[in-house]
Order: C-alpha cells, then sequence, then structure tokens
C-alpha cells in the first residue's frame, strides 16, 4: 500500500498543508485501499493488478482540490483572472489605438493627433499590468 501512500502525496504535493487537507487524504486513501481489498477478494486479482486498477479508476484529483476551497485556489483563480483582464486591455487598447490611427490618416493625413489619445489609452493595459504583477508577487509571498 505503499504505493497508493505515494500517489496520493504526489497528487496532494501542491496543495499546502492544513487539517482539511489531511483529513481528506487520509479518507481517500482509505476508499483506495478498500477497493484495492475488494478487487483482491472479489476477483482474485494480485496485489499490483488490484492497486493499479484503482489508480487507473480513480481518475482526476483536481475536482476535488476546487472542492477543498483552498485560498491558494482562490489567490490562483484571481491571478489567472488578473493576466486574462491584462490580455483583454492590451488587445482594446490596440484595436482603439488602431482605430485612431486609420481615422487620423484617412480624414487629416495632413495633421497626426493620433498620438495624443494613444497616450491616453496606454494608461488601461499598464494598470492592468500593475494589478497583474501585485497579484503575482502577493502570491508568491
Amino acid at each position: 500500500m505503499k504505493r497508493l501512500n505515494a500517489y496520493i502525496d504526489k497528487a496532494f504535493e501542491d496543495i499546502p498543508n492544513s487539517e482539511q487537507t489531511e483529513r481528506v487524504k487520509e479518507e481517500i486513501l482509505r476508499d483506495l485501499e478498500e477497493k484495492v481489498a475488494d478487487l483482491i477478494e472479489e476477483e482474485g486479482k494480485s496485489q499490483e493488478d488490484a492497486i493499479n486498477k484503482v489508480i487507473v479508476e480513480f481518475g482526476d484529483i483536481n475536482e476535488i482540490k476546487q472542492e477543498l476551497d483552498l485560498p491558494e485556489n482562490s489567490t490562483r483563480k484571481k491571478q489567472e483572472m488578473a493576466r486574462l483582464n491584462l490580455g483583454f486591455s492590451m488587445w482594446g487598447s490596440l484595436l482603439v489605438i488602431a482605430l485612431s490611427v486609420f481615422v487620423n490618416f484617412y480624414y487629416t493625413p495632413h495633421v497626426i493627433w493620433f498620438i495624443y489619445p494613444t497616450f491616453a489609452i496606454a494608461w488601461w493595459p499598464l494598470s492592468m499590468f500593475y494589478n497583474w504583477y501585485r497579484k503575482k508577487v502577493e502570491d508568491k509571498s
């Protein structure tokens, strides 16, 4: 059963240790050991085959990690949202700047005025970059 312990430890290695995490790990380990014992008794499988089958049937642990509702998950979600906001602001500002360049050169090619709104529009992605970077630094500490 050391292999099951190693499998569960590996699956939970990126989650900080807490009482809730330890309870969930113990419960999962107990369930997996019961399934292994059932497969050995009922189907006559060897211990190695039963462990392999239980691990394959267990599947992905991401749903369990999300249900734990750890602070790490919420900070990761906030950091992902900040990155998404940064990307949206960059594309949005580029499109607005491109529109102002087009309007400038199409209607008034002899006067270059698109630079002025470009500086104003550039603050949007800069503020989103600051927000993303701040969340990234907070996540590390």
